[in-house]
């Protein structure tokens, strides 16, 4: 181990901003899911589509399964990362340069999903085969789910996603400079 460098200090800190704002996404889930359910399901049942075509199809909207496990595993790295950081770790830079990258691109994925989301959906529906899922007017039955989290939720959206841009790049520009 080598001494504990200002920058890797830096580093660390920006990693747990990352690991925090990912621990955020299953916890929002978690506590609006169910009322962007119940809306996704009044919204089905507007366009006269079964809502138990959701359960069919295994589509939620609360933190169980990947939604949970990809942001805490993501958390998690990142978290193990700061604290080899905070250490001095010889290993740290090169982790911080593997991970932080690698956050960089995944969070990129993110955004595009998300701004691309009727398409996708519309094309995930498709692939299911399940006619009745297919009718599903998409636009409006994600406007439905998106509309039953509360309004500071997107600036979370927005603050999330700088901390994790901001942070992934200040953390590798902090490793750069050790």
């Amino acid at each position: 181990m080598t001494p504990m460098a200002p920058m890797n200090t830096v580093a660390a800190v920006m990693q747990l901003l990352v690991a925090a704002a990912f621990v955020s996404i299953p916890v929002v889930r978690h506590r609006f899911g169910p009322a962007a359910k119940a809306a996704a399901v009044a919204e089905l049942r507007r366009q006269d589509v079964r809502p138990e075509v959701l359960e069919e199809n295994k589509l939620r909207f609360d933190a169980g399964g990947h939604e949970t496990a990809a942001p805490v595993t993501v958390a998690a790295v990142m978290a193990a990362t700061a604290a080899l950081n905070f250490a001095g770790a010889d290993l740290a830079q090169l982790l911080t340069w593997i991970f932080s990258s690698l956050v960089l691109l995944m969070n990129a994925v993110i955004v595009y999903s998300n701004l691309t989301a009727v398409k996708s959906v519309e094309a995930a529906f498709r692939r299911k085969g399940d006619p009745e899922l297919a009718r599903v007017e998409v636009a409006p039955f994600l406007k439905a789910a998106e509309g039953a989290f509360p309004g500071w939720v997107r600036a979370q959206t927005y603050l999330r996603n700088t901390l994790v841009f901001g942070g992934s790049a200040v953390a590798l520009a902090a490793v750069t400079l050790i």
